[in-house]
């Protein structure tokens, strides 16, 4: 049966036991009051921010014509290892969201209901395009001569984030609603970054590049369309609204 976000005993806010706020804020004005310790909080971060590595590294290129190109590139100026991390940070996260269509297939396997106009063939048809905008970017990254195995800086950190919109994904918990909501989210934040790894491949006047990738972004412009339709559709019905 499909779970609603109905009233019921949440007691996480503080009006709910005046009591006890009042003694929370008691304790906070005695904190604020205090003298600060020494080192704060905030320059224990700061030293941990100053003593921290690098997140990792772009490994050199692994053939001859990844060699030429960087040499050429690095006679304009250009670093040509930024854009193969750029690269690398959309194929980690076009992964990601493979994974995150398969989760949210998953789960309106098991509803009762879809709300919104939700169809697996719509879920399954972008999954698919997500699936292909991984292996146009792998292509991609091999034909500049480099190794689309490799988990470069970028990669690493978009793969932490992806992580978070799974969890999400993955509770038993969320509702089909709540579901929609987490592949917007992850969908705003593709759209972006492909017009930016556009424009930084047009910087890079790959040419060849900013035309595949631009039919990326418009299949990404058309999943962040129909997923919105799908989340208003779904929040209007669970609100009785509309």
């Amino acid at each position: 049966m499909e779970k609603n976000v109905h009233t019921g005993m949440n007691r996480t806010g503080m009006k709910a036991s005046p009591i006890d706020a009042k003694a929370l804020l008691e304790v906070q004005e005695l904190q604020e009051s205090a003298p600060a310790p020494s080192p704060t909080a905030d320059e224990i971060r700061a030293a941990y921010q100053a003593d921290a590595d690098a997140v990792g590294t772009v490994p050199p290129p692994t053939s001859i014509k990844g060699v030429l190109g960087v040499a050429a590139e690095a006679l304009t100026g250009h670093k040509m290892h930024i854009l193969l991390d750029k690269m690398g940070e959309r194929a980690a996260f076009e992964r990601a969201g493979t994974r995150l269509y398969d989760a949210m297939l998953r789960k309106v396997s098991a509803a009762e209901h879809l709300p919104g106009g939700v169809t697996v063939a719509g879920l399954r048809e972008i999954r698919d395009e997500e699936a292909s905008h991984f292996l146009l970017l792998a292509d991609a990254i091999e034909k500049l001569g480099a190794d689309p195995t490799t988990q470069t800086p970028c990669a690493d950190i978009a793969a932490v984030q992806g992580m978070g919109l799974l969890q999400a994904m993955n509770d038993p918990r969320v509702t089909i609603p709540q579901a929609l909501q987490t592949l917007l989210d992850a969908e705003l934040i593709d759209a972006a970054s492909w017009e930016l790894l556009i424009e930084l491949a047009r910087q890079f006047k790959q040419n060849e590049l900013v035309d595949r990738f631009t039919v990326a972004l418009e299949a990404e412009n058309r999943h962040e369309a129909t997923v919105k339709a799908w989340l208003s559709a779904a929040m209007a019905e669970v609100a009785s609204v509309g």
